[in-house]
């Protein structure tokens, strides 16, 4: 029988951290105090979390921190962009790890959430008990070109014709910084405009049937905007990342127990990155998740990120 989330729960305590440059960070904590420490990493970059994501870990085994990254969510400055890199949210990481009193926590995330936990734990891995990783993104030139320029564009032509529609015939030959231009540019109402158009091609390729609530969040305009500003800061800039530098760097990890799950038809995030991090970090679990995209509301992805939880919790599988 598959996995399904945790019933609803209300975090035990909620704060804001002022990491500096202006920024401050919501968290919640959620489960059980003084329980396995765990940090939940939403994707994006700029999605934000959700009341859902705390069903993805068993209230009564987890002491679960969830927080929105700089610019996102009910952090501020809403969609900023200053001091907003990968290795200014790592540093996050490690203020919330101390304000939470822990020496080690299970790190958690999904698609750019993989990205993040993947930079922070071979920066810190003596502070990583487990990684539990969905949706690999390792955020090449090539998956930005898969997703924004040609590949997804053959898979989904009357999304990607929306998508493009915005951008002048003389533009679309780099769509990725034309889109950067209107979201940093114009008017609030110019880059909402445009913000919608790039956060839902994402919301409605995400998952391998429609979802009908999950196209409706990307295309509200203070999701979208923040959503579509932080992406496109971050790809134009290759999230600061060095060429290949998650993959070089994964030995780093071969001590730390991990899981990877992966949705055979993802389509933002393609599988063959998720093949390339399991082997180059063979000793993490790997599963590849038959008829899923890319959301983790997928059931097959979700059953199998219930179950890993769970194992690194003590918990005997069903």
């Amino acid at each position: 029988m598959l996995r399904t989330l945790y019933p609803p729960i209300e975090p035990y305590a909620t704060g804001t951290l002022d990491v500096g440059d202006g920024h401050s960070i919501h968290y919640e904590r959620c489960g059980t105090p003084g329980a396995k420490p765990a940090v939940f990493l939403h994707g994006g970059p700029g999605g934000g979390i959700s009341p859902k994501h705390r069903g993805l870990f068993d209230p009564a085994l987890y002491d679960v921190l969830l927080f929105d990254q700089r610019g996102c969510g009910n952090s501020t400055p809403h969609a900023g962009l200053e001091a907003n890199t990968t290795w200014h949210l790592v540093a996050d990481i490690e203020r919330l790890r101390e304000l939470a009193g822990v020496e080690q926590w299970l790190v958690f995330g999904g698609s750019w959430g993989s990205t993040l936990a993947l930079a922070y734990a071979q920066a810190h891995p003596d502070r990583v008990s487990e990684i539990v990783l969905r949706g690999i993104y390792m955020c090449t030139t090539a998956e930005l070109d898969w997703f924004y320029q040609f590949g997804v564009s053959e898979m989904f032509p009357d999304k990607y014709e929306r998508f493009v529609a915005p951008i002048p015939e003389a533009e679309r030959g780099d769509l990725l910084r034309a889109y950067h231009r209107r979201l940093t540019t114009g008017t609030r109402e110019d880059q909402i405009a445009a913000a919608r158009a790039w956060s839902l091609f994402e919301g409605e390729t995400i998952t391998l049937l429609p979802d009908p609530a999950t196209s409706a969040q990307h295309d509200e305009g203070h999701f979208a905007l923040a959503f579509a500003r932080i992406e496109a800061h971050y790809f134009v800039n290759n999230c600061w990342l060095e060429p290949d530098q998650l993959l070089r760097d994964a030995h780093r990890l071969h001590a730390i127990p991990g899981t990877i799950i992966h949705g055979r038809y993802d389509m933002p995030c393609p599988a063959r990155y998720a093949w390339a991090l399991h082997k180059a970090w063979p000793e993490a679990d790997f599963h590849l998740i038959e008829g899923a995209g890319h959301a983790f509301s997928e059931p097959g992805i979700l059953d199998q990120l219930i179950r890993a939880t769970d194992r690194y919790a003590g918990k005997s599988g069903e």
